[in-house]
């Protein structure tokens, strides 16, 4: 049997269940009796506090590297060490733990300090006043226990079984005068949390050094643990098609979120929307180095969050089936190298030179400097209404009036 302070203890009570459940806490218990793990290294910022919505059980954490550097993995697979059943739920941890910590940053704000300081004033007044009416109650077991050693003086000392009934009476007054004082001090200690000017100032400067000391880089990930462990009781996840989060704060205080779910590992490393929505437009205009160049002008990146290259630009071509800038030119009425030269009658290197002096109008459509060339029937410069020129005269005429708007522009 337990008989609770019959002997001096080297601790007391309060401290020993203290003791036990900080040792209970800390075991790496299995089965159905898994409780929180202390916080070790790791980025797994909830690691130990995370329990399943659906089936209960305390989710475990897996580490998976990608380029040099953990990230997080929470998994509840209780049943599938113990059954062989599936993996109940299994789920990327970095966004989780991104957005629990930037709500713990958006909890600890000077507002939410200050209130809770006159929350606790408020409790503190009320514990004071509790303590007034305990001190009450002694004070009557104090009289009580007097008035009973008045009576027990006054007896005659020949009446023994009156004198038996008065000390055994005044005994038990001592007794309940005792466990009323021991009962009064034991919960005034508890309750002696008063708060001064100097902690309230701590407290306070704690809302802008909290912000500053979460982010730093050289905070070890167990101190941020530890932090966490200080505000939240646990949180429970589910997973539907949306993630959703219910935290338990340490004041009783409840909150609930919604998240996106987290995406696939191809999925991050997509070009965004904007980007491909931007190389389309680009490809009527320029060619795929030009078009990484205009992209990285303007801060775009790839995927991958890398600068955009040429071989880059083409693969997004091709993986989004854009139509590519050769079929838009040809859409457009341009001719080959070849055709061009029919046109002309002219070999197809002379009209090659014939682009590079400026005499004819072509369009790169690669990088290697390959045209597609504006049909010179187009817009004619000297040709009548009805007259069909010959081949050298609309050359001749060509040259003439690619020199006439050389001319102008000067």
């Amino acid at each position: 049997m337990l008989i609770r302070e019959a002997h001096a203890g080297y601790i007391d009570w309060d401290e020993y269940e203290q003791n036990q459940r900080r040792l209970r806490d800390n075991c790496q218990a299995y089965g159905e009796d898994r409780r929180k793990s202390p916080p070790r290294e790791g980025p797994a910022l909830l690691q130990g506090l995370l329990i399943c919505g659906r089936c209960g059980k305390r989710m475990t954490v897996r580490y998976h590297s990608r380029r040099g550097q953990l990230f997080p993995d929470y998994v509840c697979q209780r049943e599938g060490i113990e059954h062989a059943e599936p993996v109940c739920q299994h789920i990327p941890g970095t966004d989780i733990d991104e957005t629990v910590g930037d709500i713990l940053v958006e909890a600890v704000t000077p507002v939410t300090l200050e209130v809770a300081l006159a929350v606790q004033q408020e409790l503190q007044t009320r514990l004071d006043e509790a303590d007034r009416l305990r001190q009450q109650q002694v004070e009557r077991a104090r009289y009580e226990a007097e008035l009973a050693r008045r009576r027990y003086l006054r007896v005659d000392p020949d009446n023994r079984l009156v004198a038996d009934s008065l000390e055994a009476d005044w005994n038990d007054k001592l007794r309940l005068l005792t466990q009323a004082q021991e009962a009064c001090e034991r919960q005034r200690a508890q309750d002696r949390k008063l708060v001064d000017e100097e902690q309230r100032a701590a407290i306070l400067s704690l809302a802008t050094n909290f912000p500053q000391l979460w982010r730093d880089p050289s905070t070890p990930d167990r101190e941020r643990k530890r932090i966490v462990r200080l505000l939240l009781e646990d949180v429970t996840l589910i997973r539907e098609d949306h993630l959703k989060l219910h935290l338990r704060f340490k004041g009783g205080a409840h909150r609930t979120i919604q998240l996106p779910l987290p995406q696939r590992n191809w999925e991050r490393r997509q070009t965004s929307r904007e980007a491909v929505a931007e190389i389309d437009r680009l490809l009527d205009h320029h060619t795929y180095p030009e078009i990484a160049a205009m992209l990285n002008d303007k801060g775009m990146q790839s995927g991958e969050g890398k600068p955009f290259t040429a071989r880059i630009v083409a693969r997004v071509q091709r993986s989004y089936q854009l139509t590519p800038r050769y079929d838009r030119l040809r859409k457009a009425g341009m001719l080959t190298v070849e055709e061009m030269a029919k046109v002309l009658d002219l070999n197809p290197q002379r009209v090659k030179i014939w682009n590079r002096h400026g005499l004819i109008r072509g369009h790169a459509y690669n990088g290697k400097n390959d045209c597609l060339y504006e049909h010179p029937g187009n817009n004619p410069p000297r040709k009548a209404m009805g007259v069909k020129l010959s081949k050298r005269r609309l050359a001749a005429e060509v040259v003439t009036q690619r020199a006439e708007e050389v001319q102008c522009e000067a």
